[in-house]
C-alpha cells in the first residue's frame, strides 16, 4: 500500500485540525459546555455541529449520495484521528459511535425506502441512534450465537421479547437497530430489525452507571415485552442478522481505533507540554532520561497503531473483511490508549490526577476500550484461529498483478 494521502484527504485533515483547535478545544475548556455525564452539552453541541456542516466537515464516512464526503476508510483513518484530539470532537462532526457505525451499515444494507425513513434523519442530525445486540448473562455478548431475545413471526410481522443491556446511546436514541433470534439455525438464526423510540412494547429499564464518562444517551438496559413490528422493519432479510452484525462491527471496531489514536496523541501532547515546563531538583522533567523513555515509547506505540489501522483501512477498501487486521489494531490501540493516559497522568503527577486536564477523563474512558466491540481475549483467539488455519501464511505480502 502507498502511505501517501491524497491532496483532498489532506485538505480535510487540515481543516478538521483547524476546526478542533479554533472551536472544539475552547468548548472542552469551558466548564459550562459540559453536561452531567461528562460529555458536551446539547446547546454548545448544536452550535458546533452547525458550524461543522457549514464548513463541509459533516459525515465524512458516508458516500456523497448519502449526504457524506466520500473519504473512504483510509481518509476516515486520517481525519478521525485528527477529530479526537478533543474528547468532544467526533460527535461534533457526526462521526461518533454508535451513530457512526449505524449510518455505515444502513447505507450498505438498507433498502431505498428504509434509508429515507431510518438513515436520512441520522445523517441530518435530527435524531440519534442505537445498536441493540448485547445481552446480560446468559445471553449473547461477544458470542451472538448465545442470543436469547426472540422475534416470533406472525401473519402481520414479528413479536419481539427479551432483554438487552449496555446499549450505547439508548436513553437519547430515536432509531434502533435490534438483533433478535428468529430460529435456532446456527448460521441464519438471527435477524436485524429497525424500530423507533415511539414503538410500543419496549422500554429503557435503567441507565447503567459506569466507571467512565458517557456518550450521549449513556449505556442502558432495555426490556422488550411483546413489541410488534411489521415485516418491512427487517434489515437485509430474515436470518441475515449475523451478516448485518459482521458488516457493522468490523468497520466500527476500526473507527474506534482511529478515534482512540487521537486521544492517545492528546495524552502525549499534554504530557510533553508539562514536562517542558515543570522543574524538580533543578532539572526539567523533559531533560530526565526516564521521562524521555516514556514519551519515546508512547510515540513508537502510536505510530505502530497508526500503521495497523491504516493497513486495516486499506484492506477494507480492497474488499477484504480484514478480520485479522482489525483484530490486531483493536488489541494494540485499546491497550495503547490506556497506557498513554496512564503515562500522561504519571508525568503530570497530582495535576494529571485532578480534573485540571482531560487526562483523568481519558483514563476512565480508556478502560472500556479493552472490552467494547470484543474483549482483547476474543480478538487474540481470532488471531490464533487465523494462525492455526494459515500457518506460516499468516505472515504474507499481497503480490501486485503483473
Amino acid at each position: 500500500m502507498d502511505f501517501k494521502i491524497s491532496p483532498r484527504i489532506e485538505d480535510y485533515r487540515a481543516r478538521i485540525a483547524a476546526f478542533v483547535e479554533d472551536h472544539v478545544l475552547p468548548a472542552e475548556a469551558d466548564p459550562t459546555a459540559w453536561d452531567a455525564h461528562g460529555n458536551i452539552a446539547h446547546a454548545p453541541l448544536a452550535e458546533l455541529r452547525a458550524k461543522a456542516r457549514a464548513e463541509g466537515l459533516w459525515c465524512l464516512q458516508l458516500k456523497a449520495e448519502s449526504g457524506g464526503q466520500d473519504l473512504g476508510r483510509m481518509g476516515m483513518a486520517v481525519c478521525y484521528e485528527e477529530m479526537n484530539r478533543s474528547i468532544f470532537g467526533p460527535v461534533v462532526f457526526n462521526s461518533a459511535a454508535p451513530d457512526d457505525g449505524n449510518m455505515m451499515v444502513l447505507e450498505q444494507a438498507a433498502t431505498p425506502d428504509q434509508k429515507a425513513r431510518w438513515l436520512d434523519p441520522i445523517v441530518s442530525g435530527a435524531v440519534r441512534s442505537s445498536f441493540a445486540m448485547t445481552e446480560p448473562h446468559p445471553g449473547g455478548g461477544s458470542d451472538p450465537g448465545m442470543m436469547l431475545t426472540r422475534a416470533e413471526k406472525t401473519a402481520d410481522g414479528y413479536v419481539i421479547s427479551g432483554r438487552k443491556w449496555y446499549i450505547t446511546g439508548a436513553d437519547e436514541a430515536d432509531h434502533f437497530i435490534l438483533v433478535a433470534r428468529t430460529s435456532d439455525d446456527p448460521r441464519r438464526g438471527l435477524t436485524a430489525f429497525l424500530h423507533d423510540r415511539k414503538d410500543a412494547g419496549w422500554h429503557v429499564e435503567r441507565r447503567i452507571p459506569i466507571m467512565g464518562p458517557e456518550e450521549h444517551g449513556g449505556h442502558c438496559e432495555l426490556i422488550y415485552d411483546g413489541m410488534v413490528l411489521p415485516a418491512d422493519r427487517v434489515l437485509m432479510g430474515e436470518g441475515l442478522g449475523l451478516k448485518v452484525t459482521q458488516m457493522r462491527l468490523g468497520p466500527a471496531r476500526l473507527t474506534h481505533c482511529m478515534r482512540w489514536l487521537g486521544l492517545a496523541k492528546r495524552c502525549t501532547e499534554i504530557a510533553r507540554d508539562y514536562a517542558e515546563r515543570r522543574e524538580g531538583f533543578g532539572v526539567r522533567l523533559a531533560d530526565r532520561e526516564s521521562i524521555q523513555i516514556k514519551l519515546g515509547d508512547l510515540a513508537m506505540g502510536i505510530e505502530i497503531g497508526r500503521l495497523l489501522v491504516m493497513k486495516a483501512a486499506w484492506a477494507l477498501e480492497q474488499g477484504s473483511f480484514a478480520r485479522k487486521e482489525v483484530s490486531m489494531a483493536k488489541i494494540h490501540v485499546a491497550n495503547l490508549l490506556h497506557k498513554a493516559a496512564d503515562v500522561g497522568i504519571q508525568i503530570n503527577g497530582a495535576r494529571g490526577y485532578s480534573k485540571d486536564t482531560v487526562l483523568e477523563w481519558i483514563y476512565r474512558y480508556a478502560r472500556q476500550a479493552r472490552l467494547v466491540d470484543g474483549a482483547d481475549e476474543v480478538h487474540q483467539m481470532v488471531l490464533n484461529r487465523h494462525l492455526a488455519e494459515q500457518g506460516r501464511g499468516f505472515w504474507h505480502w499481497d503480490v501486485a498483478d503483473a
